[in-house]
């Protein structure tokens, strides 16, 4: 009998093999000789279509013992691969391991995920407890609802009491968090209260435990994953309830390899198994909030602190009266009020969103100017290392201080800028006596990072300096001063998202002071004099912001009013580059009735060696639009060496 069969690979048809006399059904998984290859496919639900050409069919060699996948599973991966505009195969291969088979593990692999007899009893609040009954279902059909609580009001011992429910009926809960940092504290925070080890899944985890859990997901013997973007695409037997904490985070997208935005595509998901989802947030995003404001979405919220802790209080540090001394980043208005928070035993933490020593260094006699020969970016420096990294490629150099000029024989160099390493450096010699740590993903995706933490909650460490990993869900119970070390770092720029951003960040900072009801402090150090910006972002109802934001938006006919899809050309030939480009842009002009802006340098011209491109087609939401740029595409013939991208609803347009 003839089946189809997708592979995960770059084409986005299934092949037909013949299945022999092996009993194959929707979903199974096989192993089939493809050129000189045996690899994994998958029966699919539909036939190549428009192929006239005849070929050798050839036999299934066996089927592999593993779950199917579910016909919701596949009609996902449909949908997804239309909506992304990516090759169906390529779909397919985010949810299996890189392509490879997958075999079947020892049940004592399975062991350490065991439900035990569930847990702790946590007392909950009224709000919390009127949150939670709306969160709990009567049905497990699909719907959207939003837990939008201030932070540190408890909002997750509240979803956790949700997917307690479903763990009782039987069914598997999906938790999604947009750092890998995060997973740590949270683990122990779910330990804690359901009593049992979730899976946990994101790139660091090693090969063999993925294998472990991948099967425990296929086969329904591990109940919860708790797991970053890439979390989603696991081949869940019996899926109840995705969750999806700190929704707005922009690091849900993926901007590299095959491009999605994750929360959207858990919407998705959610819809195609029919489920509900909880998107979980302190700030929503603009698009989650238009989607309140329209009714699709239910929306729970919780506006008290747990514990009746009262938010921090803001000061503003104006630096133009509050002078900077020469080679310094922190003033003495804010030295001064941080030791009195020191003297209480109060935790401080210091703002800056800029990983390592400085991101701009050259030398003064020869004007050398360190930047990356792969990506049009400067290099930044990073001192406890002793060396120069890119932060898009990944390239490293040492300092070379053979001056160009040879005056003296070796550069002088001149730092311009801050990064964390650079503010730790100056806090070390104002507060020799006390402990300090840099907490920033250069040191927090390490294997000693759940130590950090732990020193941390118990107070071990006095002084923090981090960048925004920091604001994104961790609970430090001592922590009740804040300086934000330069809020203008972060209010320049041409970002259509940049007042969301700034919104989301600075709420979910301030979050992270006063939890356990003792008085916080937050300062923010700016030479800005416009204090409205600073009260907007820190305003006790962001909703009022997200309404402006969100009538300004409509105005100009952004997103979420209309659809954005970036398509990013790139080569290592600069000439045939530009040419191509606007050939394409004619093309697609030709073929479709929608607006399409550029083509343009992208910001960041080089990346990787490959300069890039970039057009903007905007027009209606909906898939028409996906569907007719898929075949306009297809039909374009690009010159070997050009590569082009597709970002379905960009959130980044560097």
């Amino acid at each position: 009998m003839k089946v189809p069969i997708l592979i995960p690979n770059i084409f986005d048809h299934a092949f037909t093999y013949d299945s022999g006399d092996i009993d194959l059904k929707l979903g199974d998984f096989v192993l089939i000789p493809f050129g000189k290859s045996k690899v994994t496919g998958v029966v699919w639900n539909e036939f190549e279509k428009g192929s006239k050409k005849k070929f050798l069919i050839k036999k299934v060699i066996s089927k592999i013992n593993i779950s199917s996948l579910n016909k919701e599973t596949i009609n996902f991966l449909n949908w997804f691969s239309e909506y992304n505009l990516i090759p169906r195969g390529m779909a397919l291969k985010l949810m299996l391991l890189s392509g490879e088979v997958v075999e079947n593990i020892n049940e004592k692999d399975f062991d350490k995920f065991k439900i035990q007899n569930k847990s702790k009893v946590f007392s909950l609040t009224e709000e919390q407890h009127a949150a939670l009954d709306n969160l709990n279902y009567k049905n497990n059909k699909f719907r959207v609802h939003v837990l939008q609580g201030t932070t540190g009001s408890g909002k997750t011992l509240v979803y956790f009491e949700t997917l307690k429910k479903v763990i009782e009926k039987g069914l598997q809960g999906l938790i999604m968090l947009p750092e890998i940092g995060l997973t740590s504290q949270f683990e122990s925070k779910f330990k804690e209260f359901f009593g049992f080890n979730p899976a946990i899944w994101h790139s660091k985890i090693t090969k063999k435990n993925k294998k472990i859990i991948w099967n425990g997901i296929s086969n329904g013997k591990i109940n919860v994953i708790i797991g970053a973007r890439s979390s989603l695409f696991l081949p869940f037997k019996k899926l109840g309830l995705i969750i999806v904490d700190e929704e707005h985070d922009q690091s849900y997208k993926q901007d590299e390899g095959v491009i999605y935005n994750a929360r959207d595509m858990a919407i998705s998901r959610a819809y195609f198994e029919n489920i509900p989802i909880n998107l979980i947030t302190a700030v929503p995003s603009l698009e989650t909030f238009q989607n309140i404001k329209l009714k699709k979405y239910k929306v729970s919220k919780i506006i008290n602190r747990f514990r009746n802790a009262s938010l921090p209080k803001y000061e503003i540090i104006d630096l133009n009266k509050s002078k900077l001394l020469p080679k310094s980043w922190i003033s003495q208005d804010v030295v001064e009020r941080v030791k009195k928070h020191l003297e209480n035993n109060d935790q401080v933490l210091f703002f800056l969103n800029r990983r390592g020593f400085s991101p701009h260094v050259l030398c003064k006699n020869c004007l050398k100017v360190y930047s990356c020969p792969n990506c049009s970016i400067n290099l930044v420096y990073h001192k406890n290392s002793k060396n120069l990294l890119c932060h898009y490629c990944g390239f490293t150099t040492a300092l070379i201080r053979e001056c160009h000029r040879n005056i003296s024989g070796s550069c002088k160099f001149v730092f311009s800028g801050p990064g964390v390493e650079r503010i730790s450096e100056e806090l070390k010699k104002i507060f020799p006596n006390k402990k300090l740590i840099i907490f920033s993903s250069d040191t927090m995706n390490k294997k000693n990072s759940s130590e950090i933490i732990e020193n941390i909650v118990n107070n071990k460490v006095s002084i923090l300096v981090g960048t925004q990993l920091i604001s994104k869900g961790f609970h430090f119970p001592n922590l009740n001063c804040i300086v934000v070390v330069d809020i203008d770092l972060l209010s320049r720029g041409h970002d259509l998202r940049g007042a969301e951003k700034n919104l989301q960040l600075y709420h979910q900072l301030s979050g992270r002071a006063g939890r356990e009801g003792k008085p916080a402090k937050v300062y923010y150090q700016t030479y800005n004099l416009n204090k409205n910006m600073i009260k907007d972002m820190t305003d006790k109802n962001p909703e009022i912001f997200l309404g402006k934001e969100l009538e300004i938006r409509k105005k100009n006919n952004l997103p979420p009013f209309q659809r954005f899809i970036s398509l990013i050309l790139s080569s290592n030939n600069e000439i045939k580059l530009q040419k191509v480009s606007h050939e394409f842009k004619k093309y697609i002009n030709s073929k479709l009735s929608y607006h399409v802006l550029g083509p343009v340098n992208a910001p960041l011209y080089k990346i990787r060696k490959k300069f890039r491109v970039r057009l903007l087609i905007r027009g209606k939401k909906s898939l028409k639009i996906q569907k007719l740029l898929s075949i306009t595409i297809k039909n374009f013939k690009f010159e070997k060496g050009i590569k082009l991208s597709v970002d379905v609803d960009p959130i980044s347009f560097n």
